[in-house]
């Protein structure tokens, strides 16, 4: 198996590690909170046995004020132990999210790539081909020139009139002045659309390569591009989308395919709730802004911003919650800023929260540290 196939398999497998984790962790704390839970029916019992056969109310008296702060010494540990294992669930939650979004984008990667070394080759020798059909016309065009020279030459001296006559024919005929004039620009605009097909390929390739489990210095304002291009086909229709990167933004150390996931699934986000709102018809298109800045000396924040309704107050504290979805079914599966969280946060030590306003937009904000703090 090449270096690759090794990588590729890397993520799943790191999830499916920290699931089974994760499944023997909950599997401990249920049998604790049985435990637990026995426990307090037992002290319950003795208190009611000791009431029926003691003799002095004082007896009594002490008896049920020790074992009252036995059991809520033990009511205490076992709410302590619930809530662990409702934070372990959650997280088995969240890893589960991310261990079928690893696979679906391992499969998604290695199906790109193909696709996009496929497309390669016919691509390269088709702009070729263009390139050099659009250097004969050059070629062409003079001797064109020089022939109706002779043309008019001969007609001038009334010389071949019958084949002047059948040329003027053939000439009109073709609509030759009009293919003259007009096939600079088909070329010109085939020329630009292999270009555009080249551009989309190597974005292609470049998203799709994997970071080998290991951080490495990324230039963002690379990762965005290509992200946007990428994801061109999801927002085309419904927004326009524009960049904005500060010079100062220096290289972060990060996996680079995973914050290009980040950054892909908030575009798509942003896309969605800008359709929304194209529904009255009001307006044709929204706006989507992908900026860059430096947020003091020691991070750099990615921050999209839309102009859509904004996040209705009432389900603000859910957006990163893993499978929360406001979409219909087969619209969405809510992970996608679930998956974006745990990205940020749990591997890069990072931040990512937003700022909205319904009505107006809203704007998430990804903050990643300049140096390494060597998350997993």
């Amino acid at each position: 198996m090449n270096t690759e196939s090794r990588a590729g398999q890397a993520a799943p497998e790191n999830a499916s590690s920290s699931q089974d984790g994760l499944s023997k962790r909950i599997a401990e704390l249920e049998r604790k909170l049985e435990a637990k839970e026995k426990t307090i029916v037992a002290l319950k019992k003795r208190v009611l046995a000791r009431d029926e056969s003691a003799t002095s109310p004082l007896a009594v008296l002490e008896q049920n004020i020790a074992l009252g702060k036995v059991v809520a010494l033990k009511t205490r540990e076992l709410s302590e132990e619930r809530r662990e294992l409702q934070e372990t669930l959650d997280k088995l939650g969240r890893t589960q999210a991310m261990l079928l979004q690893a696979q679906k984008m391992e499969s998604i990667g290695q199906l790109a790539a193909g696709i996009a070394h496929e497309i390669n080759t016919p691509t390269q020798y088709v702009r070729d081909n263009l390139t050099f059909v659009h250097r004969a016309k050059e070629g062409a065009d003079r001797v064109f020139d020089k022939a109706f020279e002779v043309i008019e030459a001969a007609r001038a001296a009334g010389l071949a009139r019958d084949l002047i006559t059948e040329f003027d024919e053939l000439v009109r005929r073709t609509k030759f002045a009009y293919l003259r004039e007009e096939f600079p620009l088909a070329l010109e605009q085939s020329l630009e659309g292999m270009e555009r097909i080249s551009s989309i390929v190597a974005a292609m390739k470049e998203f799709s390569h994997p970071s080998a489990g290991e951080k490495e210095a990324v230039d963002l304002r690379a990762l965005i591009e290509t992200t946007a291009t990428v994801t061109r086909n999801e927002w085309k229709y419904v927004a326009e989308l524009e960049t904005d990167f500060d010079d100062d933004v220096p290289p972060v150390p990060c996996l680079r395919d995973e914050i290009g996931q980040v950054v892909l699934n908030l575009v798509v986000n942003a896309t969605h709730a800008i359709s929304d709102t194209l529904k009255t018809g009001e307006r044709e298109k929204g706006r989507i802004t992908i900026r860059l800045r430096k947020h003091g000396s020691n991070f750099v924040d990615i921050l999209v911003v839309d102009d859509g309704d904004g996040i209705p107050e009432a389900i603000r504290n859910k957006i990163f919650n893993p499978f929360f979805t406001t979409k219909g079914v087969g619209k969405g599966t809510g992970q996608g800023l679930a998956i974006a969280y745990s990205i940020v946060v749990d591997k890069h030590q990072g931040q990512i929260f937003f700022e909205t306003e319904v009505g107006v937009g809203t704007t998430f904000i990804v903050r990643l540290p300049i140096a390494d703090t060597g998350g997993d």
